[in-house]
């Protein structure tokens, strides 16, 4: 099925990862030089990784000083900042328009052919549905106006029960690997497309509907979408963004009051929860399945894997479509015949290799904050970068490497915390092995978009560490010592690296002292690990002494980096238990909260807490993909 992929290197993913990624479809190759896993790199292995107003008071005296300070006010602004009902949104159809469509619109279950998309409307049932939240910085990308969410027929129009004018609402086709296996089709099963809204910037955003029914893909399911799952998805969604991690983002979120039944614990007792929708928002909810489905398909579909990489390059890679020859991007692929890949050449091997980069990036970025994403498989990739598919998703509370969120995924751990930089990889060389079916690039621009992953990631992630650390350039020795400290008494990653800005820099700290600035995050450890820490700092000590930077710079450094408030499960799970009363305040407050994670927030410290017991207890923040 995939035979076009790269023979010229040999494959060699390290055993030690436990993740068997080859067999199950076809070999692999992947360069040289990332034939170990990333971490090991690192030498961090998976067993211990791891806007003013200008009407001042002045002008208001004057009358016509005033009326003409409006006036100016009303030139300078475009007339694309004036805020939009629903009604108004600049809709736009591109996908719809210029790629291939299904010739039915029915939404029996079925393989649908040569087609990137099917157009179905949502088909959710709602009783009195509600508005549980929504996001004034996503409303403000789209120029809609705040007001609107005040409508008494808001929670209609975004469960999908009433649409909103000017759409055109579709899901798309795409197919994927889960789990390392080839699945074949997969799709849009509970995910409708309302279509793309231009702003006053010409930025194209998709509005989706997950949770809107059912539609061609959705096969033995329902379509639909859970509270609790739709919750998570919502305040992550947001929650990464102010983290500046690259993510697809959340406009609202509304309940249909309707339950749903879900088997939440795989174990035959299904049990009915309160149903609901969110609007997720995107510049494309392309993924790497997008493209595989259709090169898997053969010949007849290659084509349409040529169309979609044109559609993708023409509106969220323009610079690529306009790149010129005198940008010179040739590099040497490092190899004995001295063979030069030029990405001005071939602009699909120029897409290619950006996308491999935005993926580093995002996976870095994930390291760097404690994010495990829990599915990734190929049809949960954007072609973007951009973090997509929030399911069973968590941050790190007491480092734990081979940390899975993802139920089903804990006999192999294969999307563990440790995993995800190999696991990206991977998932590159598939997307890699599409473009190549597709004879869009050639043997070299593959292994070259490969190497470009790995570089990628390793300067990102090296440069994160050394800023969480408030260090002036990379220390592997001293990162791989602190983090097999943090794996070994199981320290919280995020309170860790916040609480680390108040070590001073200072060599005549008496001993006994040298760990009273972690004592809030070192609990209960014995003698032994006293000294093994106490060691640590006091080399820590040095390099922040030989780095010249003080103390009061440096911690305002780190603290732009090592956020105080994070998305941990249990913070989610009170929110969700007070949502399925009928009491959807902590969802708003807990959006708040995440909206400024760097900042101290006074009278909010509690959601920077260690999980309580409870928060351990079986079935807590069940995070399967049962939503």
């Amino acid at each position: 099925m995939f035979s076009h992929f790269p023979s010229s290197v040999s494959h060699s993913l390290s055993t030690t990862t436990a993740l068997s990624l080859s067999h199950h479809l076809r070999p692999l190759s992947l360069p040289p030089s990332l034939s170990k896993p990333l971490f090991r790199i690192f030498h961090i292995t998976p067993s211990t990784f791891l806007k003013n107003s200008s009407l001042n008071s002045s002008k208001m005296d004057n009358p016509e000083v005033a009326i003409q300070s409006v006036a100016d006010d009303f030139n300078k602004q475009s007339l694309g900042e004036a805020k939009l009902k629903l009604e108004d949104l600049n809709w736009d159809h591109s996908f719809v328009r210029e790629l291939p469509g299904d010739p039915r619109t029915d939404i029996i279950p079925r393989e649908v052919l040569h087609a990137c998309y099917t157009k179905v409307s949502p088909s959710v049932e709602v009783e009195n549905p509600q508005l549980v939240a929504w996001s004034e910085s996503v409303a403000d990308l789209l120029d809609l106006d705040p007001g609107e969410f005040e409508r008494p027929d808001i929670a209609h129009k975004f469960s999908g029960a009433s649409p909103l004018a000017g759409g055109m609402p579709y899901a798309q086709c795409y197919g994927g690997h889960q789990f390392g296996m080839w699945a074949g089709q997969l799709g849009d099963g509970r995910a409708i497309t309302l279509g793309e809204v231009l702003n006053s910037k010409s930025e194209r955003w998709e509005l989706q509907l997950k949770g809107a029914g059912k539609t061609p893909y959705s096969r033995f399911a329902d379509g639909l979408a859970v509270l609790r799952s739709s919750i998570r998805e919502f305040l992550c969604s947001e929650a990464m963004k102010s983290l500046g991690i690259p993510t697809t983002r959340a406009l609202c979120l509304v309940t249909t009051g309707k339950n749903v039944s879900r088997d939440m614990f795989y174990d035959g007792n299904p049990k009915d929860e309160p149903g609901a929708v969110v609007c997720r928002v995107a510049q494309s909810f392309l993924r790497f399945g997008s493209f595989q489905l259709h090169a898997s398909r053969g010949k007849e579909d290659l084509d349409i894997v040529r169309t979609l990489a044109d559609y993708t390059i023409r509106h969220h890679f323009p610079h690529i479509e306009n790149m010129s020859k005198s940008e010179s991007l040739s590099f040497s692929t490092g190899e004995e015949d001295n063979a030069v890949v030029d990405l001005t050449s071939n602009k699909y091997a120029a897409w290619t290799v950006e996308v491999a980069e935005r993926t580093a990036s995002l996976v870095a970025s994930w390291q760097g904050v404690g994010f495990t994403h829990g599915v990734l498989n190929t049809d949960n990739m954007s072609v973007l970068g951009l973090t997509i598919d929030y399911g069973p998703f968590g941050f790190l509370d007491a480092f734990d490497p081979s940390y899975t969120p993802n139920t089903t995924d804990l006999p192999g751990r294969r999307y563990c915390f440790a995993n995800q930089p190999d696991i990206g990889l991977w998932n590159i060389a598939q997307f890699a092995s599409t473009i190549s079916a597709a004879k869009l690039i050639n043997d070299k621009e593959a292994n070259y978009a490969m190497e470009r992953y790995g570089t990628k990631f390793m300067d990102e992630y090296q440069a994160i560490m050394t800023k969480k650390l408030g260090l002036p350039k990379y220390n592997k020795q001293l990162i791989s010592k602190l983090l097999n400290n943090m794996a070994v008494d199981k320290v919280d990653y995020t309170n860790f690296f916040r609480i680390l800005s108040n070590i001073k820099a200072d060599v005549n700290i008496p001993e006994e002292d040298l760990l009273v600035p972690l004592k809030a995050v070192l609990l209960d450890i014995g003698k032994e690990r006293k000294e093994a820490w106490t060691s640590w700092v006091q080399t820590y000590i040095q390099e922040l002494v030989e780095s010249g930077i003080s103390d009061e710079e440096r911690k305002t450094s780190m603290n732009s980096i090592n956020p105080k408030y994070v998305l941990r499960n249990y913070l989610c799970q009170s929110a969700i238990d007070v949502a399925e009363s009928g009491d959807f305040g902590e969802v708003r407050r807990l959006l708040k909260v995440m909206e400024k994670p760097f900042d101290e927030q006074p009278g909010m410290e509690k959601y920077a807490r260690l999980p309580p017991a409870w928060a351990y207890r079986p079935g807590v923040c069940m995070l399967s993909c049962s939503s």
